[in-house]
């Protein structure tokens, strides 16, 4: 009985090993590492993976700027939550009930010793994602979806991390 099992188990491998050699088992399309940049003019990240079809494909995500501040939304679709984005220091998360992201949040960010204050509009946030590119502080955040306030949290960015807040509004 031992040997009967020890017999299926390798040719269990080497049927895994065979289906594998001719991409019945591959992943790798729907897995492709999505590569996301800043663009040489600076206003706009660019999104660049390997769609279902197997075709290269580009998206463009606008960069904005307030300030000495620069922002972008994201998150919508596998593509873009699999990305590795720029480093940027702050990532802000919108969640609505228990698992559903939204979009379209207005956000406010003020810091706390200074007069520097970034407003962002809800017409520019268009994916549960924002990553915002802030200087070393400390920073109190304000979320307000619609007419309801996600609340304010203050959070301190350190130079080389990124810090991630997440907003919750029940449904």
């Amino acid at each position: 009985m031992r040997l009967w099992r020890q017999r299926l188990t390798m040719a269990g491998l080497a049927l895994g090993m065979a289906l594998g050699t001719v991409d019945l088992f591959d992943t790798s399309l729907s897995q492709a590492a999505t590569s996301a940049q800043v663009t040489e003019a600076g206003n706009a990240i660019e999104l660049k993976y390997v769609g279902e079809d197997g075709t290269s494909t580009k998206e463009v995500l606008p960069l904005h700027q307030v300030g000495s501040a620069r922002y972008f939304s994201t998150g919508i679709g596998l593509e873009e939550r699999t990305a590795q984005y720029p480093p940027f220091p702050l990532k802000l998360v919108f969640v609505a009930g228990p698992k559903a992201y939204v979009t379209q949040v207005a956000v406010t960010i003020k810091d706390t010793k200074t007069d520097m204050l970034v407003r962002i509009p809800s017409d520019q946030v268009t994916g549960p994602w924002l990553f915002v590119d802030l200087p070393a502080g400390t920073y109190d955040i304000t979320a307000v979806r619609g007419d309801r306030a996600g609340g304010t949290q203050r959070v301190e960015i350190v130079p080389g991390r990124t810090k991630v807040a997440y907003f919750r509004w029940t449904e």
